[in-house]
């Protein structure tokens, strides 16, 4: 017997499902098993409650496929390695990039966390490409190529299989970092690329995956986190192209556009091979011209929504010969077209890794394999049920029982009772004052009463929020019904002559856009026909018509949010679409829309959260259609976890699809209200006050043989004049027209010249493959700009350029620096920081978030607010910030959210790093051209607990001992405030320290300034 279960959320969104309900033969039991739910290829669905109880009922099937539960076993197997792997986060056997990325993602002290079904399906992936078949690992590539060599004819596929609303678009983005920032580190690793094909069903999706664009003002790498800030600018050298799979088909020539057939029949001849049509070849650099010309890298392909592409085989090599629908034959010449595009973007460029992600990497009917056949090459799934286990969707809820004088449920299988009765084509003349089916009407006027709750509650708790409103969504099967149900439900015109004389409102009354017998300027329902919107084709005069109102009301929206524009240039199609991909989103044309009519499916990657009513109204024979349809309304609307950690549950509620996995009469709580956003960054206008700082990958011990200095007393002159290379040339040949070269034109600083000559010195006196010594650089520096001053000379007309240009006198140049450098022995151990290579210096200029913890305005930072720790502020970060903004000798300060800056440090074997809570900046001494920073660290209730000794020794006796040694980063501290009472003179004592280089600065013994230096000073 099928219990009902209230509360359906078992497991943290953030750690592996440890807890999983029982299904039964009749759906889930109640009975809650310990463990991780195993990867099956069934989808279980509610047992209607009606009939003969126990004699009748339907059991689970899996619907056409006749197969019922079969273990994934190669999923299952490879998820134990995977935890095993995993277990302890040392991620053994990886490259230090893939390490310091997973380590990032799977920290649980993140403002941002990554939800674990994330982590699981990236590690995954990373496991196959770095770990599998080393270190006593299995190689499971040898169970994946044997799959790919039969279904994909080799192409190297892994598909990631994940709930609807469980976030792939993160995961690509994590991938493409993981794989980006791996071939920047190290360019010749043939198991990374930095060139990306992304392939969509459609327009929508492709669109809204933008965001895996790292120069996107809204890319996923800022606003979830993705990347350690120390890494960041390694993503730069990521070329990504975004596509649908309509771009792999083959185009007409220019030449033969508008030709009529028959002549171009006539044309071909016998040929096999259309000569007025794009190369598969042509096609590829077309499809991959944003990614740099032929001859690069092989790139990664990833497929979104990936079960639209796969292989076919004939039906009669499978045994079968049904007559399929022309939506499963359209559905076998889609994936032909993207399964083909691959293959061509496989032979001419070349292919590294196609990662597939989908809900449903399954077979579709017709395809030449059993309906709903997982993709054998799926490597990881996070199921629907999973994903509503953890709280991450939406419960689907449909009706198991009615009162109706029947066996069957009436809602939950609403196309038996009406299909035959709806029109299959369009009508010749237009229906005035259409009446639903019965079922149907009930069905719609059922599912509105219910709406009308979910509308109060929002009315009352989440529109003073500034929250859009709910939104109720219905599945028509062609656009002639839909056009009937979307005028009975929002209303219409009512036309004589020609000549709209009234407005007749709709009979929904929360949705009718129609209100004491006027349109409403903001339509409340829309009608969409998301086939036509989503593949570019345009929209069929009917449908335009059906919708002209609608058309118009959402150009004069467009006109009023957008003065100035042009709104003619936006077409039907894209002003649609624009409204559908905005639905329930803050600020954008379709935010206050309540409820969606669609022709066919809502589009896959239709990504609304605010659904909470569906309705379908066409015939649903697979669960696999069935789980895409829900799928547009599982989206979460709040993500905030309740005092346990865990997610709230939210429903769904679903008519006319006979879907579900757990059932509930219980109230639904209400979602967690949102807290205020606070939006933090740099102000303009306070460049003053900005804060740089070092980014460190670690530290180096060396004991040098020799310490340099420069005497130049007896260094000859170098002389930059007419006896060394023209500065113009003049080309003339026997005949004809001369050219006149006027040579280099750009006139370069000393400061640059030095640099140069300072990095060709470094380079080939000091660095060796061995041993690299980047922090003799500015010492070097100095000793070019020494020489240029005083042992250059330039005669009149000539510049410094002749050595920056000239390659020959720059190395001469180095040589007689060379020649002038003294080497003396010293055998102090001398620390020094190894800079980030990607980005070694960071500022406060580029702080920039949002954040939803407590904040204090700030005056004396650049940055607006201080964001305080914890879950309901810190108070003694507060209170410092107070006392950082009175005292005297405070010139700048920032909090450090957000800022990129870490300390790297050691404990237990491990790297770590170490977020100090503030920089400190203070005013320059009267002399001094360098600024004095101090780092503070303050030590209250709220700190989570950790190597906290690690960290303060770290701080001070490297990172601030080998910042300071330098030379070029400014001189810097470190102190703890343990208590708010001695803040106030504890960072006074700081203060002074600081100023005289006293040991705060870190281990006097390992300083490179002499002691005369450090004890100098004063405030």
């Amino acid at each position: 017997m099928t219990k009902v279960i209230e509360n359906p959320i078992l497991n943290s969104p953030y750690e592996q499902p440890d807890r999983y309900y029982e299904v039964g033969p009749q759906g889930p039991t109640g009975e809650i098993r310990e463990g991780r739910r195993p990867s099956e290829s069934f989808i279980p669905i509610a047992v209607s409650k009606k009939g003969k109880k126990g004699l009748d009922q339907i059991e689970i099937d899996f619907d056409a496929t006749g197969e019922r539960r079969e273990r994934n076993s190669l999923i299952n197997d490879l998820r134990r390695e995977v935890f095993r792997w995993r277990r302890g986060g040392e991620y053994s056997g990886v490259t230090p990039i893939s390490r310091k990325l997973l380590q990032h993602w799977a920290d649980p002290n993140r403002d941002n966390r990554v939800l674990f079904c994330q982590r699981e399906a990236a590690e995954t992936a990373i496991f196959l490409t770095e770990v599998a078949g080393r270190h006593g690992y299995t190689d499971w590539r040898r169970r994946l190529e044997p799959e790919n060599e039969a279904h994909n004819s080799g192409l190297p596929r892994v598909a990631l299989k994940m709930a609807t609303g469980s976030g792939k678009t993160v995961v690509m983005a994590m991938l493409i970092a993981w794989q980006t920032l791996n071939k920047v580190q190290s360019p010749r690793d043939a198991r990374f690329s930095n060139r990306f094909l992304v392939v969509t069903p459609g327009i929508t999706i492709r669109d809204r995956l933008r965001v895996l664009l790292p120069e996107d003002p809204e890319n996923y790498y800022d606003q979830r986190d993705l990347i350690p800030a120390d890494l960041k600018g390694g993503l730069v050298h990521t070329r990504i192209a975004i596509t649908n799979y309509h771009a792999f088909q083959l185009k007409d020539a220019k030449e033969i556009q508008g030709v009529a057939r028959n002549t171009r029949l006539l044309l071909k001849g016998d040929r096999t091979e259309d000569a007025f049509k794009e190369t598969p070849k042509a096609m590829v650099s077309r499809v991959l011209r944003d990614l740099g010309g032929s001859g690069q890298q092989q790139v990664v392909v990833f497929n979104d929504e990936a079960h639209h592409c796969y292989q076919d085989r004939p039906l009669s090599a499978a045994g079968g010969g049904e007559k399929l629908s022309k939506e499963e034959q359209s559905a076998n010449e889609e994936a032909r077209v993207w399964f083909k595009g691959l293959q061509a973007v496989a032979k001419h460029a070349g292919i590294k890794q196609i990662f597939d992600l989908s809900a449903t990497p399954f077979y579709l009917k017709g395809s030449g394999y059993n309906e709903g056949y997982i993709f054998p090459w799926t490597v990881s799934d996070f199921s629907l049920m999973d994903a509503i286990e953890s709280g991450i969707v939406k419960v689907p809820r449909t009706p198991v029982d009615d009162d109706a004088d029947h066996d069957q449920v009436t809602y939950l299988r609403l196309w038996d009772f009406v299909g035959d009765k709806l029109p299959k084509k369009a009508l010749k003349d237009k229906v005035k004052d259409w009446i639903p089916e019965p079922e149907l009407e009930g069905a719609l006027r059922s599912l509105h009463r219910s709406y009308q709750k979910a509308f109060e509650h929002w009315e009352t708790s989440l529109q003073p929020h500034g929250e859009p409103p709910p939104v109720f969504i219905v599945v028509c099967p062609n656009t002639t019904v839909s056009k009937l149900v979307y005028e009975w439900i929002a209303g219409q015109e009512v036309v004589e002559d020609d000549e709209v004389v009234a407005h007749k409102r709709g009979n929904l009354e929360l949705l009718s856009n129609v209100v004491d017998g006027k349109p409403l300027a903001r339509p409340r329902t829309i009608l969409i026909d998301s086939r036509a919107i989503e593949s570019g084709e345009g929209l069929k005069k009917d449908f335009k018509q059906a919708a002209a109102a609608e058309i118009a009301a959402f150009q004069a929206e467009y006109r009023r949010r957008n003065p100035g524009a042009d709104v003619e240039k936006i077409t039907e199609e894209e002003l649609l679409r624009e409204v559908m991909n905005t639905v329930g989103k803050k600020g954008r044309l379709g935010e206050q829309v309540r409820c969606v009519v669609s022709v066919s499916m809502l589009t896959e990657g239709w990504d609304a959260n605010t659904v909470t009513h569906i309705l379908g109204i066409r015939a649903f024979r697979s669960q696999l259609l069935c789980e895409q349809v829900v799928g547009r309304g599982l989206r979460r609307r709040s993500y905030a976890v309740n005092n346990e950690g865990f997610f709230e549950p939210e429903y769904a509620n679903v008519y006319g699809i006979p879907f579900q996995f757990i059932p509930s009469d219980k109230p639904t709580k209400d979602p967690l209200p949102p807290k205020p956003v606070q939006e933090v960054g740099a102000l303009e206008g306070r460049e003053h006050l900005r804060i740089s700082f070092p980014k460190l990958d670690g530290y180096r011990v060396e004991v040098p043989d020799e310490e340099i200095d420069l005497d130049l007393d007896s260094t000859p002159m170098f002389e930059v004049g007419p006896n060394t290379v023209p500065r113009w040339v003049e080309m003339q040949g026997v005949v004809g027209a001369g050219e006149h070269d006027l040579g280099e034109e750009r006139t370069y600083r000393p400061q640059e010249v030095a640099f140069a000559l300072a990095k060709r010195i470094l380079d080939t006196q000091f660095n060796t493959a061995e041993d690299k010594r980047p922090w003799l650089f500015p010492k070097l520096v100095r000793f070019c700009r020494e020489w240029i001053e005083q042992r250059v000379k330039v005669d009149e007309g000539y510049s410094l350029g002749h050595l920056m240009t000239i390659t020959k006198a720059q190395a001469e140049a180095a040589e007689q620096i060379w020649g002038a450098i003294i080497r003396y022995n010293d055998r102090r151990v001398r620390l020094r920081p190894m800079l980030n290579r990607f980005d070694p210096v960071g500022s406060t200029e580029e702080v920039y978030f949002h954040t939803r913890k407590a904040t204090v305005p700030t005056e004396k930072s650049e940055v607006s607010h201080v964001t305080l720790d914890g879950a309901d502020g810190n108070t003694w970060e507060q209170l410092l910030a107070a006392e950082l903004e009175l005292n005297l000798n405070v010139a700048a300060y920032v909090k450090n959210d957000h800022l990129g800056f870490s300390i790297p440090y050691v404990h237990g074997g491990r790297t770590h790093s170490y977020v100090p809570d503030f920089l400190v900046r203070m005013h320059r001494l009267d002399g001094e051209d360098f600024d004095r920073i101090l780092i503070v660290e303050v030590s209250g209730s709220q700190k989570s607990p950790g190597p906290t000794q690690a960290k303060a020794t770290t701080a001070r006796d490297s990172w601030c001992v080998a910042v300071n040694n330098h030379g070029g980063l400014g001189r810097w501290g470190y102190v703890e405030m343990t208590h708010p009472l001695s803040f106030q003179t504890r960072l006074a004592e700081a203060i002074q320290l600081l100023y005289g280089d006293k040991p705060i600065i870190g281990d006097p013994d390992l300083l490179d300034y002499d002691a005369h230096v450090r004890s100098a000073g004063g405030a």
